[in-house]
């Protein structure tokens, strides 16, 4: 492939947005929260109890009701999740995890946008957006705003 200066101008600019989001404010609170969850014990320990709980889920999964431990096992994670989830770590990270994932998206759709009002533009979780912001692709066919 030959580079023209067209394609090393768009790497230089992708580079510099790239860089202009790792020193956005939602980047360093992100990594700030993430070194507290990561330095946190307490938060760890429920976080490794979650995962290991998670593969004895899975296995009972296999079976369903008729797996013997099913009713403990279902309890059991269901405790867990919910400890792990109530950590104050744990939630402040994944607070920061979504606005950080909200930036990227802006970012996406602007991106996007910029290349045709059409382009489909994968962001968030389409269950909780409202309408679909035109990332269906239909062009307004699905009944949203597009």
């Amino acid at each position: 492939m030959l580079a023209t200066m067209e394609s090393i101008q768009l790497l230089d600019v992708s580079d510099e947005l790239a860089e202009m989001i790792l020193k956005s404010e939602e980047a360093a609170h992100y990594f700030h929260c993430y070194q507290a969850l990561k330095s946190s014990r307490e938060s760890m320990d429920k976080i490794y109890k979650f995962n290991s709980l998670k593969e004895l889920y899975e296995e009972v999964q296999r079976f369903g009701r008729y797996h013997p431990d099913y009713s403990r096992v279902m309890k059991e994670i269901r405790e867990t999740k919910r400890d792990m989830d109530m950590d104050d770590h744990v939630a402040t990270f994944r607070v920061a995890e979504n606005q950080l994932q909200q930036l990227l998206d802006e970012v996406s759709t602007i991106i996007g946008k910029s290349v045709s009002e059409s382009v489909k533009i994968p962001t968030g979780n389409a269950f909780f957006d409202s309408g679909c912001s035109g990332g269906c692709g239909s062009g307004g066919g699905c009944s949203c705003s597009a």
